[in-house]
């Protein structure tokens, strides 16, 4: 893999995207916006003193969904755009390898990905008053991993859709299952067996179960940096598996 060609694409796609407001909107803002309604659905509860709020369990969850969904989305539609407009045709008649394109592709969308874990996050904490135990900092790492995975994923499928449509219908198939086998509405260990033996190998339950350990302990712990060991190999692999399926349309 050769660096300068890896950054070369990565500035090429962020060029891109300055151009692009509505891409920008939809990776800052919208999960922002997302968080915000979630703090007011939870607005009037009734808690007795003591009771931590709806809001900093579910709230927290959210600052890795949102952007895992969000970053998917943008991801693979983008990635589309490039081969149906045989942009990424004409990059793979040149000397780059397959895998400094992909790459590059990743460590654009990750860096978009960190600034938008960082708004989310910041709005959670300054203007919602997020209350856990562990560190901010902890939840933006655990943020950005995700938003990563998402960009991984969205890669990686973006090789077997031909149009935006198809790109957009991996959602129920990748991302809707994991949403609700993660452990955000129930408690993996009080599904039946089938739906937990699926849920322990979903790379988001690993996210959520890294975000419970942050939000239950003032310090890191052993599971913690498990989970986001664990992740980090996730997120790689799939980069690798995304680089084996970018092949040229034509012969």
């Amino acid at each position: 893999m050769n660096p300068v060609m890896m950054l070369a694409t990565a500035r090429r796609v962020l060029d891109q995207l300055r151009h692009d407001p509505r891409s920008i909107a939809l990776i800052l803002v919208v999960p922002a916006l997302l968080l915000t309604a979630v703090y007011f659905l939870f607005e009037n509860e009734t808690l007795p003193p003591g009771v931590p709020r709806t809001f900093d369990r579910v709230g927290l969850m959210m600052l890795a969904i949102f952007p895992f969904v969000v970053m998917f989305l943008v991801t693979s539609i983008t990635m589309l755009r490039e081969r149906t407009s045989g942009t990424l045709e004409r990059l793979l008649t040149t000397p780059i390898h397959k895998a400094d394109l992909l790459f590059g592709y990743a460590v654009a969308f990750s860096i978009m990905a960190a600034l938008q874990s960082l708004v989310a996050t910041a709005v959670a904490y300054w203007i919602f008053d997020l209350d856990i135990k562990g560190s901010p900092a902890l939840v933006v790492m655990i943020a950005v991993i995700n938003a990563v995975l998402g960009v991984a994923l969205g890669l990686l499928c973006s090789a077997f859709a031909r149009t935006e449509f198809q790109a957009v219908q991996f959602m129920p198939v990748v991302v809707v299952p994991q949403i609700l086998l993660c452990g955000l509405f129930v408690a993996r260990d009080r599904m039946n067996e089938v739906l937990e033996s699926i849920s322990n190998v979903l790379p988001l339950t690993f996210s959520v179960d890294a975000l419970q350990e942050i939000a239950a302990n003032a310090e890191a712990t052993d599971r913690l940096w498990l989970d986001t060991g664990i992740m980090l190999a996730i997120v790689l692999g799939v980069l690798v598996l995304a680089s084996l399926t970018l092949r040229r349309q034509t012969a």
